[in-house]
């Protein structure tokens, strides 16, 4: 296979991926009129926990200490990070829920300023400027979602963390941490996360639900679709596509996840929230601009 086909597969593969969560954000807004935020990102974790710990069980026999201490990190930043969004798209659209979630591009330059002392240059506080704008149309939209609401509140939180999982996961594959073992404990760590806390949030469990065909097919799409092949695709499109081209066909999801919210669920899309969505798109573009 040569170089540009590989670069185009890879590159497919990433888009693929941004696709996948945009009507990701379709299948959760769905699936949160059957079963509560906490026990859903619990089922899909699990779901993909066990499926990959059996599709990597040879690369198990690298894990230690190491993997154990990065893989609460990151997989507690991750974990986190699926909660606040799944219980933001219970408060608000998942169209906004889409598109708030994508603040993590501009946070990720900032995080690691702090971090790291790699001080972000002009474009990226300009970016900020412009996403920030753009956070601010987006809230202004009409209905039940009028205003900066709790589910956009929890949504941008969830940003905060998306980007600290992607900073700390990067630093430690550059230490030599097999991609997917991390991976897969970061799953398991998500999984522990959700269900140990899911009933504080979300009460008692009814596993009737397991019966439900609807549910437990939005469980396999989510846990199977939108997590352990997207990350896997993520990861393997990061080996061959700059992550500044990467980034950006990631971002996608949200473009996605408008459209898919306005197909199959009607949400409307207002010109004020319409150029809200612009501007937040355009700022991602230019923080992911290459230092």
């Amino acid at each position: 296979m040569n170089a540009k086909l590989i670069l185009f597969v890879s590159s497919f593969g990433l888009l693929l991926t941004a696709a996948i969560w945009g009507f990701g954000f379709v299948v959760v807004k769905d699936s949160l009129d059957y079963v509560g935020a906490f026990y859903l990102v619990a089922l899909r974790y699990t779901l993909a926990s066990v499926v990959m710990a059996g599709i990597i069980a040879k690369r198990w026999k690298k894990f230690n200490r190491s993997y154990l201490k990065h893989g609460i990190l990151t997989g507690c930043f991750l974990g986190l990070g699926y909660l606040s969004q799944t219980v933001g798209c219970a408060f608000t659209t998942a169209g906004k829920n889409a598109f708030l979630t994508t603040i993590y591009v501009i946070l990720i330059p900032f995080f690691t300023w702090i971090f790291f002392h790699h001080r972000p240059r002009t474009h990226v506080f300009i970016a900020a400027i412009m996403s920030v704008t753009g956070i601010g149309l987006l809230a202004l939209g009409t209905g039940d979602t009028a205003g900066v609401n709790k589910g956009d509140i929890f949504t941008l939180i969830c940003g905060i963390f998306y980007a600290l999982h992607i900073i700390f996961t990067e630093r430690f594959n550059a230490k030599g941490d097999d991609t997917l073992l991390l991976t897969n404990v970061q799953f398991i760590v998500s999984t522990i996360l959700a269900w140990s806390t899911a009933w504080l949030y979300d009460g008692k469990f009814d596993a009737s639900i397991l019966a439900d065909s609807r549910i437990m097919i939005s469980v396999i799409y989510l846990g199977l679709f939108a997590t352990m092949i997207c990350f896997c695709l993520q990861n393997i499109g990061l080996k061959y596509v700059k992550s500044s081209l990467a980034s950006l066909f990631l971002s996608f999801e949200s473009v996605f996840g408008v459209l898919f919210s306005t197909i199959f669920l009607h949400e409307s899309l207002t010109p004020r929230m319409l150029t809200g969505c612009i501007l937040i798109f355009a700022a991602v573009v230019l923080a992911e601009r290459k230092e």
